[in-house]
C-alpha cells in the first residue's frame, strides 16, 4: 500500500511526469536529463524518476509520489480513478511539503522521532544519508505493521 490516507498536504506539485512505474509513498528524484528544461505547467520535459545511484549521486529529490503510476493496456481496461492511478508517461502529483504515514522504510531501519529522513536508491526512506539529501523528518516509530509518521520538507 505503501501509503496511509492520513496525510497532511501543506504544498503539492502537479508540474512533473513520470516514465516509469512506481507506486505512491516513494521519493522521486529530478531526471538531471530532462528536468528542468521546460518552464510550463504542461512541459513534458520536467521528468521525475527514481533514485538509481548512491554515493554521492548528486540526486535531488523532487518530492513523495502521491499516486501510482501504472503500464496497463487502455484498449482492454480503465485506469483506477479510486486508487489515483496514472498512466506511465502521464502528469503526477508530488508532496514538497507536510505529512505521510508509509511503510516505505528501508529494511532493517528503526527509526525515532525526531530521527532525520533521507532517501534510498528505491526511494525508501532512511535514517541514514548515504550522500542524499535530508527530505525531512521521523515522526514516529514504526507501529505494529510496519508504518511511520514522516514530516516531509522539500525545498
Amino acid at each position: 500500500m505503501a501509503l496511509k490516507p492520513d496525510r497532511i498536504e501543506s504544498h503539492t506539485d502537479i508540474s512533473f511526469f513520470m516514465n516509469e512505474v512506481a507506486t505512491r509513498g516513494v521519493v522521486v528524484v529530478h531526471d538531471p536529463a530532462t528536468s528542468g528544461l521546460g518552464a510550463s505547467m504542461d512541459d513534458a520535459d520536467n521528468v521525475v524518476k527514481l533514485p538509481d545511484v548512491t554515493g554521492g549521486s548528486g540526486e535531488k529529490p523532487a518530492g513523495v509520489l502521491l499516486t501510482d503510476v501504472v503500464n496497463l493496456d487502455l484498449t482492454r481496461q480503465h485506469l483506477n480513478a479510486h486508487k489515483n492511478e496514472v498512466q506511465i508517461g502521464g502528469k503526477v502529483c508530488l508532496l514538497k511539503q507536510g505529512q505521510v504515514t508509509t511503510d516505505d522504510i528501508l529494511s532493517g531501519d528503526a527509526p525515532v522521532p525526531g530521527d532525520d529522513a533521507y532517501f534510498t536508491i528505491d526511494g525508501d526512506f532512511s535514517t541514514t544519508s548515504t550522500n542524499s539529501t535530508k527530505i525531512g523528518s521521523f515522526l514516529s516509530s514504526p507501529d505494529a505493521d510496519g508504518y511511520c509518521k514522516v514530516e516531509i520538507n522539500i525545498t
